[in-house]
């Protein structure tokens, strides 16, 4: 099985969950969760900035093989660069668009 976690929230409390989520799938032990990506858009994008308050939760979760996919469309909205995120996020052109192209791949969707 695959999910994808949507963080659009810069509230640190959905931040958190987004990220105990992801924490959960990989920690399930029935073996299922073959994949988690967590897309993040809006101001949701503030978790993956290396100022943020959840640096090292992300670069655990990226280390454990988490993809995180940051929208170009927020990062330009924001003024940010590429080089504003914590290293390993990727970037795709539309965060709605990655979300819908991998529920259409089979990924589970889920929100905090």
């Amino acid at each position: 099985m695959q999910s994808v976690i949507h963080l659009i929230s810069g509230d640190e409390t959905e931040q958190e969950t987004a990220l105990a989520i992801a924490q959960n799938l990989l920690d399930d032990e029935s073996g299922t969760i073959d994949d988690v990506a967590v897309v993040i858009q809006s101001e949701g994008i503030k978790a993956v900035t290396p100022d943020g308050d959840s640096t090292e939760q992300v670069r655990s979760l990226l280390d454990e093989g988490v993809s995180f996919r940051a929208c170009s469309n927020t990062l330009d909205m924001m003024d940010l660069n590429e080089s504003d995120l914590i290293g390993g996020v990727e970037t795709v052109p539309e965060g709605a668009v990655e979300v819908t192209r991998l529920e259409n791949e089979g990924y589970a969707y889920m929100r905090p």
